[in-house]
């Protein structure tokens, strides 16, 4: 089985947390009450990214033989939300993680740990072929103008070196091989 139910759960969940932080940086900012429209719009945008990088570990690691499983980090959307609601300049949290309980050799290790920048990576070009080589509608022409720069920005903060990032694993696999 691809995906437990769990894990299903843990997507919807992580996409309406996402969802929810960011829906205000994708529109005129709302005067009345909850705006549906806007929350919807958010994980359309946003949530390709953040899934389908986590989901680029799964299989990746699912393609060197190990056990892989995808979890919400709900302690990191939770302040992710805290940081929204209060109106921080900045917000930083983790929506999500892949558990790779297999002990891998230092090369599939580097391309399991490559694989989430990866695809941040590709939806990053092809968006900008989209934008160069089509005319979108007007809503079609934003989301691929907010695909291209959520993935971008994704593709290069999370190849950072720095511990605990994509980056940071890559680099250590490499340094061990």
């Amino acid at each position: 089985m691809l995906f437990t139910a769990q894990e299903l759960i843990d997507v919807v969940l992580m996409t309406l947390g996402v969802g929810f932080i960011f829906m205000d940086f994708f529109k005129v900012p709302r005067v009345v009450s909850f705006d549906w429209r806007a929350l919807g719009w958010s994980c359309l945008v946003t949530a390709p990214a953040i899934i389908l990088h986590e989901l680029g570990h799964k299989f990746t690691a699912i393609g060197f033989g190990a056990e892989a499983t995808f979890h919400a980090a709900y302690l990191f959307l939770l302040l992710g939300i805290i940081l929204k609601i209060i109106r921080s300049p900045f917000i930083f949290f983790v929506p999500g993680y892949v558990t790779i309980p297999a002990i891998l050799p230092a090369f599939p290790l580097a391309l399991v740990a490559f694989a989430g920048p990866g695809v941040n990576g590709l939806l990053y070009v092809l968006a900008v072929v989209v934008l160069a080589k089509t005319q979108p509608s007007r809503r079609a022409h934003l989301f691929w103008l907010f695909t291209r720069k959520i993935n971008g920005f994704l593709f290069i903060f999370n190849l950072l070196p720095i511990p605990g990032f994509d980056g940071y694993n890559v680099l250590r696999a490499f340094l061990s091989f």
